[in-house]
């Protein structure tokens, strides 16, 4: 199932827009249009804005798995496989496995970018890799959320539309791009507990100092709890609806 979804990826290059041109476009203009508005200057502000970047990018393409599992259930595709002898969770995990490739690219492609513009990680290149295993992980475990909306939309836009609707409120209210005390108090709240912001911070502490702290421990929990809930739930669903 994880081959069958690199082969759609190969024959429809398209699928990558996302994860190519979004980490580069996204980092650009966000650095040079608020990094000397937040941190003086861009030098400063790359080491809070890169991991931010990557974290938004990752989410982001997260979403895009449930809006192509959608359109694959709606073509009838998924029909077939419910008829194989093959495990129920077969079809929905190779789908979301496949969706790792695009993760990488874009992780890789969020840090290559960061260092071409003066961004220098002082954690190190282990830090970094670490921090970009992390980072997929942790997106690859959203991704059954929406894969999720994905089963139980009646539509493929609506899966863009309800993903957005709750992805957005939780990436601009967090630390990905101005720091969480320059908020008002009861933002500051919303934004310390809201998991985005855990992952972020994960992030920032592998990449600028090379360190493990709360942050990553509370992501990687967060992320187990979400596999252990959506996934079963997602596939109860979909072998009822799909």
């Amino acid at each position: 199932m994880a081959y069958r979804g690199l082969l759609k990826v190969r024959r429809t290059p398209e699928q990558l827009f996302d994860v190519t041109f979004q980490p580069i476009i996204f980092t650009l203009m966000f650095t040079y249009i608020f990094g000397g508005a937040i941190a003086g200057n861009v030098h400063n502000y790359l080491p809070m804005i890169i991991p931010g970047i990557l974290i938004q990018t990752l989410i982001g393409a997260s979403v895009t798995s449930g809006v192509q599992l959608r359109d694959d259930m709606d073509k009838g595709v998924f029909d077939r496989f419910k008829s194989l002898p093959i495990a129920r969770i077969a079809p929905l995990a190779g789908a979301l496995l496949a969706d790792v490739v695009r993760y990488v690219i874009a992780t890789t492609l969020t840090f290559v970018m960061g260092f071409l513009i003066g961004y220098r990680p002082e954690g190190g290149i282990a830090s970094v890799a670490l921090a970009g295993v992390f980072a997929i992980g942790c997106a690859w475990a959203v991704s059954w959320i929406f894969a999720f909306f994905g089963v139980i939309a009646r539509h493929a836009a609506a899966v863009q539309g309800i993903s957005m609707l709750a992805l957005f409120p939780l990436m601009f209210v967090s630390n990905a791009f101005v720091p969480v005390k320059t908020m008002p108090d009861w933002l500051q709240w919303i934004a310390k507990v809201n998991p985005i912001s855990h992952m972020i911070a994960a992030v920032r502490e592998l990449t600028n100092h090379g360190t493990i702290g709360t942050d990553f421990v509370l992501s990687l929990l967060g992320a187990a709890a979400i596999v252990a809930i959506f996934a079963p739930i997602t596939v109860r669903v979909y072998m009822r609806r799909a």
